[in-house]
């Protein structure tokens, strides 16, 4: 029993992309994949209690997938050097502290500075409170972008959010018909950079509808497309994706942008929730541009970690 456990870990592991996305099974196993490798321990301990010697052999197989797939996140990949410093974070609508998240940031030593979950009402404090350190900035609906170099050709972005099933979820008279991604350019002493800041639809888990995805998988290729779609060869992707990179849905996203925590980080960088994080879904992605180093901030007044990434020409 032991051994035919530890073979199915490694199958589950190794095959995760041949998982039927039914009810959103596919995405909810690769969203928490690398914590699977938690279960090597566990059957190595019944193994040697045991002493089942095919179980220790069958082990191998799990290990060995798990490296393949998160190995390289273990070691520290960060380089010194890199032009700017770019940092993002989902600041929470419900943030007890505004203005504290907002000098914690500002005190972050970004050059670039991407917030999502903008609401009405704390929209002028982070304007205010920034407005000393980034004499550039542009907030279209729920995301902004602040910047201590200036902004051009800035636009929104349709990610074509649809809430389903959790518009129940939602507060009586709030509305999601807001803009929830952005486009701009960045000009760098290097040249322009586009700058995409996006939050992606939510995620839940519903009695009948399973590992409910479907809003954000919509938002993930629209926004896939729009990128596709950029003439700039340098681009950088801040935000919330809710979302992990090894789930299937950011395929059409990640075949173009490279995650900066795994090319330059050092460990997972899980951002969510904040007080326990457990998966990465804040992401910092690239093209043209190199990933000199990333790693995650200290925890503000939000539900999420701010994640930040020194990157290169």
């Amino acid at each position: 029993m032991l051994a035919a456990l530890a073979l199915l870990l490694g199958l589950v592991m190794l095959l995760h992309a041949k998982i039927p996305n039914v009810g959103g099974l596919g995405s909810l196993v690769e969203s928490f994949l690398p914590w699977f490798g938690l279960f090597v321990p566990v059957l190595l301990a019944g193994a040697l209690w045991r002493r089942s010697a095919s179980a220790v052999v069958a082990l191998l197989l799990p290990v060995i997938v798990w490296l393949s797939l998160f190995g390289r996140l273990v070691t520290d990949k960060s380089r010194p050097g890199g032009d700017l410093t770019v940092v993002s974070q989902n600041i929470d609508a419900d943030n007890p502290d505004p203005a504290g998240t907002a000098r914690d940031l500002a005190a972050s030593g970004a050059d670039v500075l991407a917030l999502e979950e903008i609401t009405a009402q704390a929209k002028p404090l982070y304007e205010k409170e920034l407005a000393k350190r980034y004499p550039y900035h542009v907030v279209l609906g729920t995301v902004g972008l602040w910047s201590m170099l200036p902004l051009s050709d800035t636009r929104p972005v349709d990610i074509e959010t649809d809430y389903g099933p959790l518009a129940a979820t939602k507060p009586v008279g709030v509305t999601m018909a807001y803009n929830r991604a952005l486009r701009t350019t960045v000009a760098t002493h290097q040249g322009p950079l586009a700058v995409y800041v996006a939050h992606l639809g939510s995620v839940r888990v519903l009695p009948r509808n399973g590992f409910w995805t479907t809003g954000r998988d919509r938002g993930a290729q629209a926004l896939g497309k729009a990128v596709a779609a950029e003439r700039n060869k340098r681009v950088v992707l801040l935000g919330d994706m809710n979302g992990t990179t090894d789930d299937r849905a950011f395929d059409g996203i990640t075949a173009q942008l490279h995650s900066a925590q795994e090319e330059a980080g050092d460990g997972f960088g899980f951002s969510w929730p904040a007080k326990f994080p457990v998966a990465r879904i804040d992401q910092v992605l690239v093209r043209g541009v190199e990933p000199k180093s990333s790693w995650v901030l200290p925890a503000t007044g939000s539900d999420h970690l701010p994640v930040a990434a020194r990157i290169s020409w």
